[in-house]
């Protein structure tokens, strides 16, 4: 199963990092999980370029999406709201399908984090993912629960995690269980 997680920082020792790390390091014997570094790297949305001429950073990361069986978004919250950088990279996505129907998992892990779940999860309705309840997960006081060196310390959080990577994963079963539509 290949699953694109997406880090909404662009620190690369973020908690979101270290999040993703461990469920990357957890479920490396049954998940292939892609770490996308390059959210830093795609140009400021610019809805005006042609298909034709779009940077080849954001043909790479549509992609890398539209290739991934699920996608796990893991960001902090800036402002009460998702980050800039990780908004300009979905915005990128907007005019196409790559989001359709695609399993998906949302954890915002900050020191409240409310707005931020609020606003992802609404973006993901949006643009048409498939975010079961089971699949949202919001880490409040998360630098209390992750240390420096990545390590998750809170077993709650870790059940948690655990919780919403099992849906994520019985959601893509079933996706890939439907029959396809023939128009």
């Amino acid at each position: 199963m290949n699953i694109l997680a997406i880090s909404g920082s662009t620190k690369s020792n973020s908690t979101s990092h270290h999040i993703l790390n461990h469920i990357k390091s957890i479920y490396r014997s049954h998940l292939v999980l892609n770490i996308f570094d390059g959210i830093d790297k795609l140009p400021h949305f610019n809805p005006g370029i042609a298909d034709e001429d779009l940077p080849k950073e954001v043909l790479d990361f549509r992609n890398r999406i539209a290739v991934a069986d699920g996608v796990i978004f893991c960001t902090p919250e800036y402002v009460f709201s998702i980050p800039g950088s990780l908004k300009n990279a979905i915005e990128w996505c907007v005019s196409t399908t790559v989001f359709s129907h695609k399993p998906t998992a949302i954890i915002v892990a900050a020191a409240s984090g409310e707005k931020a779940y609020e606003s992802l999860g609404l973006i993901m309705t949006t643009i048409e993912t498939i975010l079961p309840e089971e699949s949202k997960l919001l880490i409040q006081g998360a630098k209390g629960k992750v240390n420096t060196t990545g390590e998750i310390t809170d077993s709650d959080t870790l059940e948690q995690i655990e919780r919403v990577i099992q849906s994520l994963v019985a959601t893509i079963e079933d996706e890939n269980k439907r029959p396809t539509k023939l128009r």
